[in-house]
């Protein structure tokens, strides 16, 4: 059996699918444009490899924003370091991680080719990750401080969803300019990371030798 399997496990290795010629293939470019970027000035690098910071710091700034609205409206005057934890650090973490999967990673892996599909992740990417979704957090984390220090009285639950959308609605209206900050931040960021993205696509070369690239 222990042979039958390792028959098995040699076979698997030795099969030549179109998959896998097609996932070699593109570790390979990501390799080489990996190698091209460092050749980059660096400034060029640190936006590329830094440049979603910028927008994650900014969703920062909407949470902790948006989290003080809230505590305002609803006098919550206790646990202000509980709830700005959580309204600063998840917004940046999140930021970072959706912008790197859902742009950074696909356009230096050659999935993301067009300059105008990657401006508008961009901009979704900075109002939706970005704003408002500190904004929205920043309902729950202070929804449940006003019950637990019992701050501001409650409606029950069939009025508690006219309820939030009251006290929401100058929340939103205050933070119009923020998220069109982040907005205007996300499309800059993926112009430049698609610019940086051309400039590595004009080194590569077919007259460069690929052993260079791999050295």
């Amino acid at each position: 059996m222990i042979q039958d399997f390792k028959m098995t496990g040699r076979e698997f290795l030795e099969l030549d699918s179109p998959q896998q010629r097609l996932y070699l293939e593109r570790v390979k470019r990501m390799e080489i444009m990996h190698k091209l970027l460092n050749e980059l000035p660096k400034s060029d690098q640190n936006l590329c490899n830094h440049g979603s910071y910028f927008l994650a710091g900014n969703a920062s700034l909407c949470g902790l924003t948006a989290n003080n609205f809230f505590r305002k409206i609803l006098n919550i005057r206790k646990a202000a370091i509980v709830s700005a934890l959580p309204m600063a650090a998840i917004p940046f973490i999140s930021t970072v991680a959706v912008y790197d999967v859902f742009l950074r990673d696909p356009l230096f892996s050659g999935d993301l080719d067009c300059q105008v599909c990657a401006v508008v992740r961009g901009g979704l990417i900075g109002a939706v990750v970005g704003s408002f979704y500190p904004i929205f957090m920043a309902v729950p984390v202070n929804g449940s401080l006003a019950v637990r220090y019992s701050s501001a009285p409650l409606p029950g639950k069939e009025n508690l969803l006219r309820f939030w959308l009251t006290v929401s609605q100058p929340v939103f209206k205050k933070m119009r300019f923020g998220v069109l900050v982040q907005v205007l931040t996300g499309v800059f960021l993926a112009t430049k990371h698609h610019g940086i993205y051309v400039k590595v696509l004009e080194k590569m070369k077919p007259s460069r030798d690929p052993e260079e690239l791999q050295a």
